[in-house]
């Protein structure tokens, strides 16, 4: 199955010399200028881009202006990200950038102020480089709902990059940034990650700022990165995971890194059996085996275990999702925020019209599902249901980690599928989130690792989730996991 990608490039080759860490290292040295990188990097970019559509813009002029700013200056101790190119996605603010959510309702929007994750990562020294396309307003599993078309896999182009979060994933992958960010509702950051072969982290809810994401559900979102090391996720989640008195939601406290303490052998691991029984692909399945039997020579514990209301985690998801959804997305009116129609006959034409103009298929279906949800006569039968139901799952994931140190599960159940297999039957998309949603619905962390696969196969992502709060040892864990060579970015072969 090996084959020569041509989205592969001597400029990423050796991944070592192009991690946040080993950047900012060079950087702070002396040994490399930043803006001496940008001028390769762009260069990079504008060759692979065009195809894989992972970026919706470019920020030249402002990057290399930021780059001279750095080298005026002696680096300050705190600049944990001096000179380090970062990319983030099209629904986070950043002065001047776009931030259109990959909707027409939205064309031609720029940020209006910085997002507290971006304050975070500039005070840090970070050069963001532009923003990445994503499914639109955050909503889908593979990055084809998008007003700027879709986002190719950078290991198949045939294939999607899973979503929403795609084009910040395959900006990573692709070697446009060794870090970048992206926003996870139901497994937004980890199913992308998985179907391109790099890392991605969900932080505790709360842990990292909301303020200056743009909502889809208020009480899922969580900004979240990409890494192409488990050392680089450690280093940005040290710079954007602190308390926010912007951020309402906010917790107390920063992340702080556990990363040299990080372990295998004596680790207790839960697998939840019945949810591998069908609608795996073989080698999904493979992957997890070969992994757990791994781990279990390395001194791992693996034990079987049950949540019940697992069982409900979709309906649930859907429900609460698309009606925090509707609400936020309410304001999008062509009044007062939004695309406007043109030749309207009265306000109520004009608020139909603008809403069906601005809006894609998915965005509306969605809408229509969570207002439905939430109107007299169903609200207690379907959103105050779906509410108590996630409450009862946040208990049974608590009460099971008293026992485990970890929860192990495949991140996806397959590998990135072909452009339009999925198309006809949005239903059937939305299964793919069934492994990632219950991180959210909860609000513990949990991270997609990278298989070892074989060369010129396809990527495979394997998920663990730890209990709320514990985002450091978990980090730690995958840390170790990527030491001992068991996990991996794949390659672009």
């Amino acid at each position: 199955m090996s084959h020569k990608n041509k989205f592969s490039s001597e400029f990423v080759k050796n991944i070592n010399q192009h991690s946040a860490y080993s950047l900012a290292k060079a950087f702070r040295s002396g040994e490399r200028k930043p803006s001496q990188y940008l001028e390769q990097l762009f260069e990079h970019i504008e060759k692979q881009n065009p195809e894989l559509n992972a970026l919706t813009s470019l920020q030249k002029e402002y990057a290399f202006a930021r780059a001279k700013e750095l080298e005026s200056k002696k680096p300050a101790v705190d600049q944990l990200l001096y000179g380090v190119p970062v990319v983030i996605k099209e629904n986070i603010q950043k002065i001047g950038f776009s931030v259109e959510c990959a909707s027409k309702m939205l064309k031609g929007y720029r940020g209006q102020f910085d997002s507290s994750a971006v304050t975070s990562l500039e005070k840090a020294g970070a050069i963001l480089i532009g923003s990445a396309n994503m499914d639109e307003f955050a909503m889908g599993s593979a990055n084809e709902h998008s007003a700027h078309g879709a986002v190719k896999n950078p290991h198949d182009p045939k294939r999607v990059s899973g979503g929403s979060s795609g084009g910040s994933s395959v900006a990573c992958a692709a070697g446009f940034a060794p870090i970048s960010l992206g926003s996870d509702t139901g497994g937004s950051v980890r199913e992308p990650a998985a179907f391109c072969g790099i890392f991605g982290f969900k932080p505790t809810y709360g842990r990292v700022s909301r303020y200056g994401l743009v909502a889809f559900g208020s009480s899922l979102d969580q900004i979240s990165p990409f890494a192409r090391t488990v050392e680089d996720l450690d280093l940005v989640l040290r710079v954007i995971a602190h308390e926010d008195p912007l951020d309402a939601t906010s917790l107390r406290g920063c992340y702080e890194s556990q990363i040299e303490k990080g372990t295998l052998k004596g680790k207790k691991v839960g697998v939840i059996r019945s949810l591998l029984k069908s609608g795996l692909d073989e080698n999904v399945s493979e992957q997890f085996s070969n992994l757990e039997e791994s781990l279990k020579q390395q001194g791992v514990e693996f034990v079987d275990i049950e949540i019940p209301s697992l069982s409900h985690t979709l309906s649930v998801y859907y429900v609460i999702a698309c009606a925090e959804a509707s609400s936020n997305l309410s304001r999008f009116d062509g009044i007062r925020f939004g695309h406007r129609a043109e030749n309207t006959e009265d306000l109520a034409d004009l608020y139909s019209k603008s809403r069906s103009e601005g809006f894609g298929d998915e965005v509306k279906r969605r809408i229509m599902l969570g207002t439905f949800t939430l109107s007299a006569g169903y609200y207690d039968a379907f959103y105050g249901r779906a509410l108590a139901v996630r409450d009862m799952m946040a208990k049974e994931f608590a009460a099971v980690f008293k026992d485990l140190d970890f929860i192990y599960m495949p991140t996806a159940p397959t590998s990135a599928f072909k452009f339009g297999e999925n198309s006809h039957d949005p239903l059937k998309e939305y299964l793919y989130d069934v492994f990632t949603i219950p991180a959210n619905l909860t609000g513990i962390p949990a991270i997609s690792l990278p298989a070892n696969v074989k060369e010129g196969c396809l990527p495979v992502g394997l998920q663990f989730m730890a209990a709320k709060g514990r985002d450091a040892e978990l980090i730690a864990f995958a840390a170790a996991l990527e030491k001992a060579k068991l996990v991996g970015t794949t390659a672009l072969v």
